[in-house]
């Protein structure tokens, strides 16, 4: 039988790294029944014990607070969803911040559930030479406590032992000292947990060494300017590195991908099954799993930046600058969680108490750079800054800093103009420095990753298949130029095969753009065309950005499958970026100019092309005209800006 435990805990005490190293991959993300709120739920077992189901619940401060985590906590631990009251709870506290976590850990006991807590990084405490009597502890507590370390592993099988123990059991908390009657933050739960503390840590004097230090740097990362300053250069280095370090998997991947194209045209008769599988399939996959490895590095950094403490102390220093356009500091966790996917973050702001804070934040949602723009952003700045990996990175950069400050703009302009009135002030606790767990990072990268390609893979793989048949159909007859090449090249093949078989290339190229001109791809590229001609493309760049309103990952995709089907004609293996490199117009120039690439850029920085979005904010605002205003709006801003750029530079 299998016995269900709530784990429950603070925010940054550690709860869901210690759940990870619980139930390691055998977890999935869900949300219970009328909620948005995520939770995590895993299994775990039990050397001669019974399998222990884990309730990762949201990290919360109290459980009677008047916010949707707050009230899924409480109604979990009541029984009121899910299936049923928990067979016990586990609580985590920090080992470096008893004093509050305390508080939160009597509140979990007056629900009356068999408990164990579990005092988490317990290895930083020792160090800074803080000690706790575990056995003491546990008798003032009247529950199990165990000391654990969810970082190095140390003392999950005393972890594992208690927990099933205590499920056998079904022992209610019994505390020596009586618990107080007060929430956290409250006078008599402030006593109860100075109370506990001298009782189970008498003795221990913490070392002061490092508190300088991290003073000193809670002051430069909070500085007003310098945090703004520092949150910068991090982040211009993050995307450098990224681009540095990710180029080789890059390569791999191309390569790969080019060798399997070759294989398959060997293997494969020339004809439809071919093309549909090299240039169609393999091709239009390739384009974007190409841009994987950028992918798992930007969140394996992102997620070791935070595990160490310093994206808490950005946030700090950020809220300053939020606060100023009329955004509130409530929306920081949205507008982070909005690089991962709009879609959560919109639900997310249900968190912000405020109506006029949330819908203000739901206009810059969208304006932060997504997952999905990723690949485009790495196509583009990989072909603006070809073997330039650290002004790439600094374009990339650029493109979330743009994304950024569109949405901070938008945000000012709404909050003084339709939605007048002031943003609610944040609370943020700063974490305690400690080293970034890789492994958890790891883990992390891994799973973004994998949800990156299970979510667009379909979409992709459905898109390059039609936009092949677009490309394909009607077969257009190749034009007269090209036939009467191919003559001269048979005329000559035996005294001259050098010149016959450029002459053959040359005649490739012209079957090629006929084909393109005179497929149904290009017949509605030539319809749209002067829509999009200002921002500099052509047929074939038109169709690609009207299907990345489908899905914006798409649009390397179908930049393959139209200008790169055919860009082995010169014989060879050509790899993706190669194809789309050297893609050509009808006219001959290339298919992506200097001018071209960056007024892209910023056209996929501003615009809002995912259909998904635009649904889920008529839903959380409750009417359709913020939603297809915010629609009309960024594509406006997206057109006129890339429009600017374009002319700019050309």
């Amino acid at each position: 039988m299998t016995s269900r435990i709530a784990l429950l805990g603070n925010p940054n005490t550690g709860k869901s790294s210690l759940f990870n190293r619980l139930c390691g991959l055998r977890s999935k993300t869900a949300n219970f029944p009328g909620s948005t709120v995520e939770h995590q739920v895993g299994s775990c077992g039990v050397p001669d014990g019974p399998d222990l189901t884990i309730i990762d619940l949201p990290g919360i401060y109290s459980l009677r607070l008047e916010l949707p985590e707050s009230k899924v906590c409480a109604d979990c631990l009541d029984g009121k969803i899910g299936d049923g009251r928990p067979d016990a709870a586990l609580v985590v506290v920090d080992a470096n911040n008893l004093p509050r976590n305390l508080q939160f850990a009597a509140s979990a006991l007056r629900r009356g559930l068999p408990t164990v807590i579990a005092v988490n990084m317990i290895d930083l405490a020792q160090r800074r030479g803080f000690q706790i009597d575990a056995a003491q502890a546990s008798r003032v507590l009247g529950v199990p406590v165990v000391p654990v370390s969810a970082r190095t592993g140390s003392g999950l099988d005393a972890l594992k032992a208690a927990l099933a123990a205590t499920v056998q059991s079904q022992a209610t908390p019994t505390p020596q000292i009586e618990l107080p009657a007060g929430e956290p933050g409250s006078a008599p739960s402030v006593r109860w947990a100075a109370s506990v503390l001298d009782a189970i840590a008498a003795g221990s004097t913490p070392h002061k060494d490092d508190t300088h230090l991290h003073d000193s740097l809670d002051w430069a990362f909070t500085h007003p300017r310098l945090g703004i300053l520092l949150f910068a250069a991090v982040m211009t280095l993050l995307f450098s590195a990224i681009f540095w370090f990710a180029q080789y998997p890059m390569e791999w991947v191309d390569m790969l991908f080019a060798s399997l194209g070759g294989w398959t045209e060997r293997v494969l008769p020339d004809g439809i099954l071919q093309d549909l599988i090299v240039s169609g399939v393999i091709g239009g996959v390739a384009a974007t799993v190409i841009f994987l490895p950028q992918i798992l590095l930007l969140f394996f950094l992102l997620a070791l930046l935070e595990d160490c403490g310093y994206l808490a102390r950005a946030a700090f220093a950020i809220d300053r600058v939020m606060r100023r356009f009329g955004l509130p500091g409530q929306a920081f966790m949205p507008l982070l969680s909005a690089h991962a996917c709009a879609l959560p973050a919109v639900m997310a702001t249900r968190l912000i108490p405020s109506r006029r804070d949330r819908i203000a934040t739901i206009m810059a949602i969208p304006f932060m750079s997504c997952s999905a723009r990723v690949p485009v952003y790495a196509l583009l700045t990989t072909l603006l800054f070809v073997g330039r990996p650290w002004a790439a990175g600094i374009a990339f950069i650029g493109c979330y800093a743009l994304g950024a400050i569109a949405g901070i703009a938008t945000a000012a302009l709404v909050g003084r103009s339709v939605l007048r009135g002031s943003p609610t002030p944040m609370l943020l606790e700063l974490p305690t420095y400690r080293l970034p767990n890789v492994v958890q990072a790891l883990r992390i990268s891994l799973d973004r990753g994998w949800l990156f390609l299970r979510n667009a893979g379909s979409v992709i793989l459905s898109i390059a298949v039609v936009m092949w048949w677009l490309s394909a159909y009607p077969i257009v007859p190749p034009p007269q130029g090209a036939t009467l090449l191919r003559e001269q090249a048979t005329q000559i093949m035996d005294r001259d095969a050098a010149t016959a078989e450029a002459l053959n290339a040359q005649a490739s190229r012209m079957e090629q753009q006929a084909q393109q001109a005179g497929s149904f791809s290009g017949q509605i590229g030539s319809a749209l065309e002067p829509i999009f001609a200002p921002i500099g493309l052509d047929r074939q760049l038109t169709v690609a950005v009207i299907t990345s309103f489908l899905a914006r990952e798409v649009f390397t995709t179908t930049v393959f499958v139209l200008a790169g089907a055919g860009s082995d004609a010169e014989g060879g293996e050509s790899t993706t970026l190669d194809a789309v490199r050297t893609a050509k117009r009808d006219d001959g120039t290339p298919l992506f100019s200097t001018a071209t690439s960056a007024a892209l850029l910023v056209f996929f920085v501003l615009a809002l092309q995912c259909l998904p979005t635009v649904a889920v904010v008529a839903r959380e605002t409750g009417s359709w005209k913020w939603a297809i205003g915010q629609l009309i709006f960024m594509s406006m801003t997206a057109y006129v800006l890339a429009l600017v750029t374009y002319r700019v530079l050309l």
